[in-house]
């Protein structure tokens, strides 16, 4: 049995924030497969559902974010399941906007979230890691991951968020290098879109260097003058 607690913060305000992006995954796992109702449970709302023979338990607390422990703690104790059997969804500013990353263990890196889980289930439970990328500046990160996810970037998370749960039966499985390479396939070239905000790159040194960039009235009176000693 697999239990999946996404992260994020309840009530419409935060919905569509890029904080919110755990919420979104574990929404997008419940509307792909046969799952139970949502119900209030685990000081969160949570859902059954099975793929193949594995069971599903996904989990979205309503504790806030920073205490999102209590709520992936009461589940755990429910279920009678270790850490190594949780799988956490959470939002990641080292990652570039769009790319996954899955790991067991390791640090919380500031997510306060995160934080919260590890005092109250230890630090052994799995985690995906979905990138949505970091502002530039230590003080725009407040702002960043509690603002609403631009327009532009449905076209990487919109994909990205099917995928995972046409997949999540891998994961279930414990099949996690073939999770990664499915839902490589299904979203590439949709991830590691910029920042929003981020400048355009510069053009290529080729094109600037192109005789077709180069116009105005010395550029074509040479180009007359060599005509004639030609």
């Amino acid at each position: 049995m697999l239990l999946i607690v996404g992260l994020g913060n309840p009530g419409r305000r935060y919905a569509h924030h890029r904080h919110n992006i755990g919420f979104m995954a574990v929404d997008e796992i419940h509307r792909h497969h046969r799952f139970s109702n949502w119900r209030a449970r685990f000081q969160g709302e949570a859902a059954e559902g099975q793929t193949g023979d594995e069971k599903i338990v996904i989990v979205k607390p309503a504790t806030f974010m920073n205490e999102s422990g209590r709520s992936a703690g009461d589940a755990m104790r429910f279920y009678k399941l270790k850490p190594e059997d949780v799988l956490v969804i959470h939002d990641d500013l080292d990652l570039a906007p769009g790319k996954l990353r899955l790991k067991t263990g390791g640090g919380h890196g500031g997510h306060n979230g995160l934080k919260s889980l590890d005092a109250h289930i230890g630090k052994s439970y799995r985690r995906m890691r979905i990138g949505i990328g970091h502002p530039g500046a230590k003080e725009l990160v407040n702002a960043h991951v509690l603002h609403d996810f631009a327009k532009e970037d449905e076209e990487w998370r919109e994909p990205l968020l099917r995928a995972i749960a046409e997949n999540v039966g891998l994961l279930a499985e414990g099949d996690e290098a073939n999770f990664m390479n499915r839902v490589h396939l299904a979203s590439n070239g949709s991830a590691q879109r910029p920042v929003e905000g981020t400048p355009p790159p510069p053009a290529p040194a080729s094109s600037r260097a192109s005789g077709e960039s180069r116009s105005g009235p010395l550029a074509d009176g040479l180009k007359r003058l060599f005509r004639r000693d030609s």
